[in-house]
């Protein structure tokens, strides 16, 4: 996926551009935006050659493909390398963070059984053949103000342990939950590109909030136990084995008793109510030098948030002297490999930023006559599919999208931003961090990831735009 949206919009950043500035490219089309859309997609089907066809690893293969598209787009020879460690460890300055800090979290509830406990409390409710429909709410729950990769990372181990228990793929639950945290990523503030979208195109955020929810609710459904029911049967990966032993502990070593379902809901949803509450904050208190603003800017940002869970983890689930460390120690080794992926992943997204491709996607709809619901979820896609980023997408379609939606006095602003945030999420592929992410959690090769999960995102977009378009008749 992508690194938090600071809220700023950079001067002179290719991408995060103003609205003056995204007004003013609408120049023609020129051989030069030609060669850049030619040049990304010759560099996204050089990754997937290396990695499905070639069997190189993935790591490699991202940063073959991110130096080709770098070269082939013009980038100086000066520049290269910066720009692929700037996209490298701007993923890994957050995404990977995160990514540690879950599965440290993750390790935490395993080993002191709690997971467990909460998993077989949640079974016996719902039963196994409705598990997948308690997946898609517990990570709709889960994701309200999580950024999609805070949400999976402390699934994965829910996620591990219901698959255990329910058996079959581990698509059948792992699916619902990816989508559930995903709809919430793309649609519903106080998500980063959700925010950037309501304020680019003035829209109100109350109203966008509550069609948001609209949309995402039926979408949610469709995209996640419905499609992983279908998907499960056709795919069935193998999660890895260092993963499946890390997430399958169901009692403690030390002897304690298991901690309570309170207890272990304490852990999951501490980060939650803490990035909850800053979202309040932000929303409540207007005035932005006030000191309760610095105070939830430090605690509730997503590493910090992340941090203070395992620590409390530690003291609630009271593993004896050295014991915590042990586990969280157990953790990282089997992420390592994902953390390399991911931030190659992020160099690859960056080296298609830094070439200006979305520019040339904004010239091309600049002049189209497309309905004006349709053009925003358009660009977005184009966007998207380019540089990889749902939050990329969303801030530049915005940019680009807002001096239209002035001259129109018929199309709710709202359903626009909506819109954008749809397309944002369409076919999540090899240069996207995510991709590399769930790929490696749930132990698919690639031709399986774009079965399931760029599938699954894709028909999340595809959904959500014609219910936006539906709403679209009533809305205005």
């Amino acid at each position: 996926m992508n690194p938090a949206y600071n809220g700023t919009i950079e001067k002179g950043n290719p991408v995060l551009t103003t609205l003056a500035e995204a007004a003013a490219k609408s120049s023609s089309w020129t051989g030069h935006d030609t060669r850049l859309i030619v040049v990304a997609l010759a560099g996204i089907a050089l990754v997937v050659l290396l990695s499905a066809a070639a069997k190189l690893h993935p790591f490699l293969a991202l940063l073959i493909g991110a130096l080709f598209v770098g070269v082939s787009g013009g980038i100086p020879a000066d520049k290269l390398l910066k720009s692929l460690t700037t996209g490298v460890g701007g993923v890994l300055g957050n995404v990977g963070v995160i990514v540690a800090l879950g599965a440290m979290l993750g390790k935490l509830l395993v080993d002191s059984g709690g997971a467990d406990r909460l998993v077989g409390a949640i079974v016996d409710r719902v039963g196994e053949r409705r598990a997948p429909w308690a997946m898609v709410l517990a990570a709709m729950v889960i994701g309200i103000p999580m950024f999609f990769e805070v949400g999976l990372v402390l699934m994965i181990p829910i996620i591990y342990l219901v698959w255990r228990r329910v058996g079959g793929s581990i698509l059948r639950v792992g699916i619902p939950a990816l989508a559930g945290l995903s709809i919430l990523h793309g649609l519903i503030p106080p998500h980063p590109g959700p925010l950037v979208a309501i304020s680019a195109l003035k829209a109100d955020l109350g109203t966008t909030l509550l069609l948001g929810v609209i949309v995402a609710i039926p979408t949610a459904i469709i995209a996640g136990p419905v499609y992983g029911s279908f998907i499960s049967r056709r795919v069935q990966p193998t999660p890895p084995e260092q993963l499946a032993t890390q997430y399958s502990t169901t009692e403690r070593e030390d002897g304690r008793p298991a901690p309570g379902v309170l207890t272990t809901l304490s852990v999951i949803l501490l980060p939650v109510v803490i990035m909850l509450v800053k979202t309040v904050v932000d929303l409540v208190v207007t005035d932005s030098k006030a000191e309760v603003h610095r105070v939830m800017d430090f605690i509730g940002d997503p590493i910090m948030a992340m941090i203070i869970g395992v620590v409390w983890a530690m003291i609630a689930f009271r593993f004896g002297r050295g014991r915590s460390g042990e586990i969280m120690g157990a953790a990282l080794a089997p992420i390592a490999g994902i953390l390399l992926i991911i931030g190659a992943g992020g160099g690859f997204k960056q080296m298609l930023v830094d070439t200006g491709i979305a520019d040339s996607i904004g010239k091309a709809a600049n002049h189209s006559h497309l309905s004006l619901l349709l053009l925003a979820w358009l660009i977005a896609v184009g966007i998207r599919l380019a540089t990889g980023s749902a939050t990329v997408a969303t801030v530049t379609a915005s940019g680009i999208i807002a001096p239209i939606l002035l001259t129109s006095d018929h199309t709710s602003a709202a359903l626009v931003a909506l819109a954008v945030g749809s397309g944002s999420l369409f076919l999540s592929h090899v240069n996207d961090a995510g991709f590399w992410l769930v790929k490696e959690f749930f132990g698919m090769d690639v031709k399986q990831t774009f079965k399931s999960w760029s599938a699954m995102e894709t028909i999340l977009s595809c959904v959500s735009i014609v219910v936006i378009l539906i709403l679209g008749t009533f809305v205005h």
